[in-house]
């Protein structure tokens, strides 16, 4: 590189700032750019910042696993470089067998939950049943019971009882 170019290109990036580097891609098609560390106009030193340019360009196109957590991680500044394509795909394989395992292991446990249920070993859990705004043990009950209703001409205050319980109650 010649001394004049070097010049200019130190002068440029004095002025206006050092251009972004592009540093890689993923499987999705999001491009992975940094600007290096460097030095504004006034003499203040910028750090590095690192950012993607997505394929959604609006943030209500974002969905989770957009981006591969390796990349994330290298944009937060969790690691020094950026992942390789190997790496991305190793942890993808990797996480795959491990969501395969979890769901043996899960489906082993049912069936030994079933097999301690029918054995008595261990006690069934009670069912709820939803009814209006809040859940409540179900006892076999068809109907809920009567609310009170009345009309604002006939009201009194303390008049109305329980169904059922009769108004010579002894307290």
């Amino acid at each position: 590189m010649s001394r004049a170019w070097q010049a200019l290109r130190a002068l440029r990036q004095r002025l206006v700032g050092p251009t972004k580097e592009l540093v890689g891609t993923d499987q999705f098609g999001n491009k992975y750019y940094r600007v290096p560390k460097h030095e504004s106009r006034a003499g203040q030193i910028i750090p590095e910042r690192r950012f993607v340019e997505a394929v959604n360009r609006e943030a209500y196109q974002y969905q989770i696993g957009d981006f591969p957590a390796e990349w994330e991680a290298w944009i937060r500044k969790k690691r020094e470089d950026p992942p390789t394509i190997e790496e991305i795909l190793k942890n993808e394989n990797y996480r795959e067998e491990m969501k395969q395992k979890v769901k043996d292991v899960s489906e082993k446990d049912k069936l030994l939950q079933a097999k301690e249920y029918e054995e008595g070993l261990v006690a069934e859990p009670s069912h709820t049943q939803v009814k209006g705004h809040a859940s409540a043990p179900y006892y076999g009950k068809k109907e809920p019971s009567q609310d009170p209703t009345s009309t604002a001409n006939t009201f009194q205050p303390g008049a109305w009882m329980p169904p059922g319980s009769g108004s010579n109650q002894n307290k």
